[in-house]
């Protein structure tokens, strides 16, 4: 936000009036100035030391704007600043609508949290699970139980994005990594092996990030009718006036596309094109050009940071915004607590996992026990929080892959939440 500074020319009756009335009438002027300069700076500082081509912050205090800042470069080879409506490829930033997917269709009574995966896709009515015997050989063993949509909800179905002990078998039927958008397939159709390699985990029984989301997405066009661009468009993007977010780029909106940068040992280097590397997940992807058939409900969204945060501000004010209801108070509840109390999450940053977001408890004093902060992010070094109980959204969005450990975000952040006063 940026406070208009007011110069009373003459104190005659119209000024007072016209002074009158804007202070009325905006409330912006009421706001709390905050002080931003140490983020900006640093965001800055990772640019001019070629760390970063360029980033987006934006921060919303008590549903107001108070931060949007731009940095850098969209695209450094084509002379393109950043703007705040850039497009960014936010890859599992995505996981969060297609999670909100599944709860209104819930609230319509069309699925059940409880229901077996099976009841949708029936194939996986019998999986396996790896089993690493004392001698390193591997074999598999049935599962337990059958794995469900609560399981998938909460990356607790034992299903990963292929690496480990069976990546050539993942890498076999053509599952590996999180990345669709090359696919010339639906994702009903990209992921209809994967019952057919074990599992990582037996269902229930640990934390194992993968392809969770994207069978969610799955079961959405399964129960709607619809692709999951379709089922995005008209109950959650158009209600929510999110204009700028897509599968795949419209042709109109190709010049707002960032370009991914690769970080190197010492700086950045442009990612390469698509047609000059294997692996498409450090590329500039098939976005504006692929075959645009897989809709990737784990993560194949494009968004900005204005778009996501109309989304994000819909969950902070319990499923509705601007008179728009997309979700019921105690659906939002129910996604942001911790849904899997009984398993340890195996990142020490996160006390619990709810339906789509990575959950802090607050451990002391009021806050004891509450969810102060759900959050998540995505593999082109974009984040996101809600700090509920502070009434504070963080969007920050860039597109570098791989980061090389670059600690942009912990920075940034660490000085937003001085800024408005929050404590670690």
């Amino acid at each position: 936000m940026t406070t208009k500074k007011i110069k009373i020319i003459n104190s005659n009756k119209i000024t007072i009036l016209c002074l009158f009335a804007l202070l009325f009438f905006n409330p912006s002027i009421y706001a709390k100035d905050y002080d931003f300069t140490a983020a900006k700076s640093i965001l800055n500082a990772y640019v001019e030391t070629n760390k970063l081509a360029g980033g987006v912050i934006l921060v919303m205090k008590d549903g107001k704007e108070v931060l949007h800042f731009v940095a850098g470069m969209q695209d450094i080879e084509a002379k393109r600043k950043m703007k705040r409506d850039s497009l960014f490829r936010i890859a599992s930033q995505t996981k969060a609508l297609t999670s909100v997917g599944v709860m209104i269709l819930k609230e319509r009574g069309l699925i059940s949290l409880t229901d077996p995966v099976s009841k949708y896709i029936p194939a996986f009515k019998s999986t396996t699970v790896l089993v690493v015997n004392e001698d390193k050989s591997l074999s598999a063993e049935p599962a337990v139980r059958e794995i469900t949509v609560h399981d998938l909800l909460t990356h607790s179905s034992g299903i990963n994005y292929g690496s480990g002990e069976t990546e050539d078998e993942w890498k076999r039927i053509g599952l590996y990594g999180w990345y669709f958008a090359d696919k010339d397939q639906s994702m009903k159709e990209a992921l209809a092996q994967i019952t057919t390699v074990p599992q990582y985990a037996q269902p229930g029984s640990g934390f194992i990030y993968g392809y969770n989301t994207d069978l969610l997405g799955v079961i959405i066009e399964s129960i709607s009718g619809k692709s999951l661009k379709d089922f995005f468009e008209t109950e959650i993007t158009a209600p929510l006036g999110m204009i700028d977010t897509h599968f795949y780029i419209p042709q109109s909106k190709l010049s707002r596309l960032t370009a991914v940068y690769n970080a190197t040992a010492s700086n950045i280097k442009r990612a390469n094109d698509t047609n000059k590397v294997g692996n498409f997940m450090e590329s500039q992807g098939h976005y504006a050009d692929g075959p645009m058939k897989a809709y990737s409900g784990g993560a194949g969204l494009v968004s900005t940071a204005s778009d996501y945060a109309k989304f994000l501000s819909m969950l902070l004010n319990q499923g509705t915004l601007n008179g728009t209801k997309i979700l019921s108070p105690s659906s939002v509840a129910l996604m942001t607590r911790d849904q899997i109390p009984y398993i340890d999450i195996p990142y020490p940053e996160i006390d619990g996992f709810g339906y789509g977001f990575a959950i802090t408890i607050g451990r002391e004093g009021v806050l004891k026990g509450k969810t102060v902060r759900y959050e998540w992010g995505g593999a082109y070094n974009s984040n996101y929080y809600v700090r509920p109980e502070d009434e504070v959204i963080v969007v920050y969005l860039t597109q570098l892959r791989p980061t090389n450990g670059l600690n942009d975000w912990e920075e940034i952040n660490a000085v937003i939440n001085i800024a408005l006063g929050i404590k670690p």
